[in-house]
């Protein structure tokens, strides 16, 4: 039974203390219904129904009907009023957009195709057009957006928003990316490693919540990790906790793009997976996918051996960090279980032996957009931190 007693001077303040866990909870999973929101937050069912229906009608939470195991329920989202948050991700190859509104419900999402090692300036650029013409055709007005998320495959000084590695992202090194946008958009910018956000986005939105510690590794091009440990990013001394990719897993073997030998991405990045089947012409690392999907012998031997190295490498930051689960994204993981069964062997052979097991490991389930996703949730909590989401939120 509660003891604690509230005095009349402090009525006021419970309240809007409530009003707070509520806009929270929503603002962390997007959507709730009231019966799910009273479970979250603890509160009475008929204090949630009162504080939805009082910050409904101020325009900070929408309602709208919904089904739950068959019955009708009210799902409470963040109004669209509040403001629109934008995610970028910067690939070797590609760019991902997608905005947002303050719920996290993704109201539009766009893909653009870069050069390789195109040049920092040109990207930027690219990003402030893109997210301009798509707040425009979702009839966004002036003031409206709060806030940009961008992720880079590099490590980043999350404080300056620079990228803080040297010959790891070619023509972006040094690039104050968060000065830069922030210029352009005159809203707040939070810039972070793509493999991060894509840990974060799993963590709070996908395969990875409800679990702590997690690690998320992302394949593609190149190797990235992140580490999300009580909720939060681990990022070191400059940005570089979880670069997985440059762990060494070989010392006499390959020189890598960084410098060192062995790294784990001169093993499983995707132009060493394609090299390994040269002599069939030119290939991507779809093809190689979509050929192991398809039984072909020797793709899924590439696809295997690449399974097995990350289950390696994953094992060396599984026996620091000890999570409970990792999560494998990238266009690699479109592989499915092609990659993830070599993975775990290798990583239950190398982990230190213990009664719970193996971390458990599984594929995204935010896919692609991962990375995207990641950054809207910094976008958002970047708004929310700066105070510019709204009065009481």
């Amino acid at each position: 039974m509660r003891t604690d007693r509230v005095t009349p001077g402090s009525q006021t303040s419970l309240r809007e203390a409530n009003r707070a866990r509520i806009v929270s909870a929503v603002q962390q999973r997007g959507s709730l219904t009231q019966v799910e929101l009273a479970g979250t937050t603890g509160l009475s069912p008929a204090t949630v129904s009162n504080i939805v229906k009082e910050l409904s009608a101020a325009g900070v939470l929408h309602t709208a009907p919904s089904t739950r195991s068959g019955r009708r329920a009210q799902l409470v989202t963040l109004a669209r009023s509040l403001g629109l948050v934008a995610g970028v991700h910067f690939g070797a190859r590609s760019m991902r957009v997608a905005l947002a509104d303050a719920s996290l419900r993704v109201i539009s999402e766009e893909r653009m195709p870069l050069a390789p090692d195109h040049r920092a300036d040109v990207g930027l650029r690219r990003a402030a057009m893109l997210v301009e013409e798509m707040a425009a055709s979702v009839e966004a007005g002036a003031g409206e957006l709060l806030a940009v998320g961008i992720g880079v495959p590099a490590p980043v000084d999350v404080r300056t928003g620079t990228v803080s590695s040297a010959g790891l992202l070619r023509g972006w090194d040094g690039a104050e990316v968060g000065t830069e946008l922030g210029a352009t958009f005159g809203v707040p910018v939070g810039v972070d490693n793509d493999a991060n956000l894509g840990a974060l986005a799993e963590a709070r939105l996908g395969a990875g919540a409800g679990y702590d510690p997690v690690v998320y590794l992302r394949v593609s091009h190149g190797v990235g990790g992140g580490i999300v440990l009580g909720g939060q990013l681990l990022r070191g001394r400059r940005g570089a906790a979880g670069e997985i990719g440059h762990v060494t897993i070989d010392e006499n073997g390959p020189v890598c793009r960084c410098g060192n030998r062995g790294c784990l991405e001169t093993f499983v990045g995707s132009h060493v997976l394609v090299g390994m089947l040269a002599g069939r012409g030119h290939l991507t690392l779809a093809d190689v996918i979509a050929g192991a999907l398809a039984g072909d012998a020797g793709c899924r031997r590439v696809v295997y051996d690449a399974g097995q190295h990350l289950g390696v490498a994953a094992a060396n930051l599984c026996n620091i960090v000890d999570p409970e689960v990792v999560v494998v994204g990238g266009q690699l993981a479109e592989a499915g279980e092609l990659l993830l069964d070599p993975m775990r062997t290798a990583l239950e052979q190398r982990t230190l032996p213990s009664a719970a097991g193996p971390p458990q490991v599984l594929a995204t389930s935010l896919g692609a957009w991962a990375e995207a996703r990641g950054a809207l949730v910094v976008a958002l909590d970047l708004a929310r931190d700066r105070g510019t989401l709204g009065v009481g939120v």
